[in-house]
């Protein structure tokens, strides 16, 4: 796709869909309004802005590095690819439990001391170097939950019981796959992000009424945002913890 918005219009978006000026944001984010003036008017975020800016977009960190199209610091992006194969099949297994276990396990998982990094952040191979689009900016925030384009496929069927083909989100990130909006409530989904805020994002129009992403969902969803960070050692004892818990 060409004629993707910059970070600056796309930062403007959303501050007009909110009703809120450079200076209300800068002062919710903490940041000095000169230094956010700036980004509005075209610089390029440096980390620290980013990393003050996400909370008050109420996005993490991680993904508004993405949407700025700067390099995920080593200390955000997932720890360990290898745990990252675990990451559907927990899913598929937290989805079958009761809300007070999918609880049980966030508090494990949070429980897990922070191990350091052993192999270098990956790199995307060639052909996940995707053009600018919307479609690169939400396959890329998946990537930032450590799953692969198979894991995505798993992890979208569990979540909104809709079933994608691993190399449809492949022809997304290179915009050759259209994003309407029922796949746009579907990345919201497993992203944990609000349907609105991707339509900002990817000037998608969602429909009156569309459905918010259903609790159990939702738990889920921040579930896999939480693992991301796990070795895969990790990841195997919170793996077997899931399937030792009794079903709903």
């Amino acid at each position: 796709m060409t004629g993707y918005p910059g970070f600056d219009v796309l930062l403007a978006r959303w501050a007009s869909r909110r009703q809120l000026d450079v200076a209300d944001l800068a002062k919710t984010a903490g940041i000095p309004e000169h230094e956010l003036r700036a980004v509005f008017d075209g610089a390029v975020p440096d980390s620290p802005v980013l990393r003050r800016l996400a909370p008050a977009l109420h996005l993490h960190a991680a993904d508004l590095f993405v949407i700025a199209d700067v390099v995920v610091p080593d200390d955000l992006a997932p720890l360990d690819e290898r745990a990252g194969g675990l990451a559907a099949g927990l899913v598929q297994d937290a989805v079958g439990l009761p809300p007070e276990h999918r609880d049980r396990l966030r508090r494990l998982v949070r429980s897990l001391p922070q191990e350091s990094r052993t192999q270098p952040v990956r790199i995307p191979p060639v052909y996940e170097q995707f053009p600018q689009g919307p479609g690169r900016v939400l396959v890329r925030m998946v990537r930032n939950r450590n799953l692969s384009w198979t894991g995505m496929a798993r992890t979208f069927l569990c979540l909104t019981g809709r079933y994608w083909a691993a190399s449809t989100y492949g022809a997304v990130g290179n915009g050759r796959k259209e994003l309407t909006p029922d796949l746009l409530v579907d990345f919201a989904t497993v992203l944990g992000v609000p349907a609105d805020t991707l339509s900002v994002l990817t000037g998608v129009d969602l429909p009156d009424g569309t459905l918010q992403a259903n609790p159990v969902a939702v738990d889920v969803a921040q579930l896999l945002w939480d693992v991301r960070r796990l070795t895969v050692d990790q990841m195997r004892e919170v793996s077997d913890a899931a399937r030792a818990m009794p079903p709903a």
